[in-house]
């Protein structure tokens, strides 16, 4: 189950880091071990709240939701379904749907910040800790 597990860590992550190999026997380099960053946004104004305040505090939590998904995106890819339909050769309906699921594990806030009516999360997740917290996981079951 552990070298199942390891292997699976193992594609998902040599994907989400430009094609290189990455090497989890622990006698890698720590360049073998990226760091991913994603940076959500949310727009102030939008947000609910009767207050400027209230606002403020919807989109910081919106911003780091955001933030999230980008680095679910990462780690897990994104599902993409399209549709296109025609008639007499004329193009009548279009669509394409895109979802992320995922699970985020050991990612840290590095940066949170307003910047104009947008407020902005960054966060980074070291795989090192990634594929450390995946062994204890594992190790738990």
């Amino acid at each position: 189950m552990k070298i199942l597990l390891s292997c699976l860590m193992a594609m998902l992550l040599t994907a989400c880091s430009a094609n290189r190999v990455v090497n989890y026997d622990g006698g890698g380099k720590p360049d073998d071990f990226p760091v991913l960053k994603a940076v959500g946004y949310a727009v102030i104004d939008i947000q609910p709240g009767p207050s400027q305040s209230e606002k403020m505090l919807q989109a910081i939590r919106a911003s780091k939701m955001d933030a999230y998904r980008e680095l679910a995106e990462q780690l897990n890819g994104q599902q993409v379904s399209g549709r296109s339909s025609y008639k007499d050769l004329t193009q009548t309906t279009n669509t394409l749907d895109v979802s992320v699921a995922g699970m985020v594990r050991g990612a840290r806030v590095v940066a949170t910040y307003p910047r104009g009516n947008t407020y902005a999360t960054e966060l980074e997740l070291d795989t090192r800790n990634l594929y450390h917290l995946n062994q204890l996981m594992a190790g738990q079951f």
